[in-house]
């Protein structure tokens, strides 16, 4: 073992073990780079200019021997054959030279510091790769030319709006409207992609946006849809992204995401969902001087993506570089679904409604609509111009719907019915430890209340029961005696305790 740590090399820059970042580059003399500061050094040459011959004399100053897999520099290899052959043919340039008043090429290859024409430096990635050294660049997987794209769905295996929006009742409680909006819209996209264009008619896709409050379940409605219908599904947050040449996500990586969902595979990919989350963020910013890149810039963006085209996406990373290979991702047939809680659209949908308000008896009350919770569903056109999205973002997004803001009711429905509910989530935790856990009803009701007081929608369920079940999670793994434990509404209300039963053993019931 200590020979072993004797032998093992060292990075000469970051000091790190060939253990931790793998095989070496040697350099001679007992000096080893790794590959991750050898590639930094070549970026940090390439973009600051250096050529070939400047490496070169660098490496010989260093008394560094060359490294062994680069290509050698052709002006080298002339000037060794030429020593080799004689000098008559380069000598016959520089007399034809000398008589017609041109320079030398030689010259002038010299006055450019060694910069050869169609010579660039190493794609030290490429090398790598191809000795063992690092990770693999990703293969993209593309149909050969002339091969016809393979359709995820045929157009007799589309499942039907009614049992698409059966299965999503199965996870999302409610929203009754959205669930039949988003069925018939997937439905219709899949038909559009397997449908043929024999009859010179040419089906248009409907982009869908949806509005509603936080945490009624938006961004759970897309992940069961992509889940139930097994295919790629993207879920990009429209927060991140700027306009091209600013610091932060180009618009082409949320294209990139969803080309790493379907597992680089470019004709699974272009038939895939992607979610754009937040995208009330994006939003035209008001009374700004400066150049909007986070803001309306961004909705420019996206309108290529959105409408359909061929765009270059880099593979395996999220922004371009010349180190990053790319690929061409058509969206055509790519479904965009766009969501967001648009605060403050609220104002704008009350100060439409309340224009004609005025005295009298026929008038209309200026609080009429201040505790309507489902105004979102009076939204228009206009009113989204007004919070800031453009009008040609929006004439992309045909399909405008709004979810509605969850009710007690719905909220003790979320925490029972689903198949992955809240309680049903804990009572597996607790079976692990073969200890049985039940919620009475107003147990139930108290925790949706206090939900409603937090306004943070369905969230806040589980941060409430994570309240009240530290302590019972934190007690039963001490006994192994404890066999149910029953949570109450008094539990809840800070006025009693949990009743836990002991194995055959009359129950308990405990202090808060």
């Amino acid at each position: 073992m200590e020979e072993d740590k004797k032998q093992e090399k060292n990075c000469i820059l970051c000091g790190r073990p060939e253990s931790r970042t793998g095989r070496m580059l040697e350099m001679g003399k007992g000096i080893c780079i790794c590959p991750e500061c050898m590639q930094k050094a070549m970026d940090s040459m390439q973009a600051s200019g250096l050529s070939y011959s400047d490496l070169m004399e660098l490496s010989s100053r260093m008394n560094l021997p060359p490294l062994g897999g680069f290509p050698q520099n052709p002006a080298q290899t002339d000037a060794a054959a030429t020593e080799r052959t004689g000098a008559g043919k380069a000598d016959e340039k520089r007399e034809q030279a000398e008589q017609t008043d041109q320079p030398d090429e030689s010259d002038q290859s010299e006055e450019k510091g060694g910069k050869i024409p169609g010579i660039s430096l190493v794609n030290l990635s490429d090398f790598l790769g191809g000795m063992g050294f690092g990770p693999a660049r990703p293969k993209v997987k593309r149909r050969k030319p002339g091969e016809e794209p393979k359709k995820i769905f045929d157009i007799h295996s589309i499942p039907a709006p009614h049992k698409i929006k059966a299965s999503l009742d199965e996870y999302v409680v409610g929203q009754e409207h959205a669930k039949k909006v988003i069925s018939v819209a997937v439905y219709n996209h899949y038909k559009r992609i397997a449908a043929d264009n024999a009859d010179d008619v040419e089906i248009e896709k409907s982009n869908m946006l949806m509005l509603g409050p936080t945490g009624c379940g938006k961004t759970y409605l897309v992940k069961t849809l992509a889940r139930l219908l097994d295919v790629p599904l993207a879920i990009a947050d429209a927060t991140s992204l700027t306009e091209a040449g600013y610091i932060g996500d180009d618009i082409e990586s949320v294209i990139s995401r969803l080309l790493t969902a379907a597992d680089n595979d470019v004709d699974r990919a272009e038939q895939g969902i992607v979610f754009i989350d937040e995208i009330d963020k994006i939003a035209k910013k008001r009374n700004a001087n400066q150049r909007d890149v986070s803001g309306e810039a961004v909705q420019q963006g996206m309108l290529k993506l959105l409408e359909g085209s061929e765009i270059e996406v880099p593979v395996g990373a999220a922004s371009k570089n010349a180190m990053v290979p790319m690929t061409t991702v058509d969206t055509k047939n790519i479904l965009f679904i766009c969501g967001g809680a648009f605060p403050g659209l609220e104002d704008i949908i009350k100060e439409r409604l309340n224009k004609q308000a005025a005295i009298g008896f026929l008038a209309d009350l200026k609080d009429k609509y201040d505790n309507d919770p489902d105004i979102l569903t009076r939204v228009t056109v206009e009113d989204l111009r007004a919070f800031g999205m453009i009008p040609e973002f929006i004439g992309r997004l045909p399909v405008i719907f709004s979810l509605q803001a969850l009710t007690k009711d719905m909220l003790v429905r979320i925490l029972k019915e689903p198949r992955n509910a809240i309680v049903r989530q804990y009572q597996k935790l607790l079976a692990l430890d073969e200890v049985e856990l039940t919620l009475d009803d107003g147990a139930l009701e108290a925790i949706a209340e206090r939900a409603l007081e937090r306004k943070t929608g369905a969230r806040a369920l589980r941060a409430i029961l994570e309240e009240f079940m530290l302590d019972i999670m934190y007690e039963i793994p001490k006994d192994d005696n404890i066999g149910s434990v029953r949570i109450t509404r008094e539990y809840i209300e800070h006025t009693g305790g949990p009743v836990i039963s002991l194995r055959n053993v009359a129950p308990l019931i405990g202090n808060n």
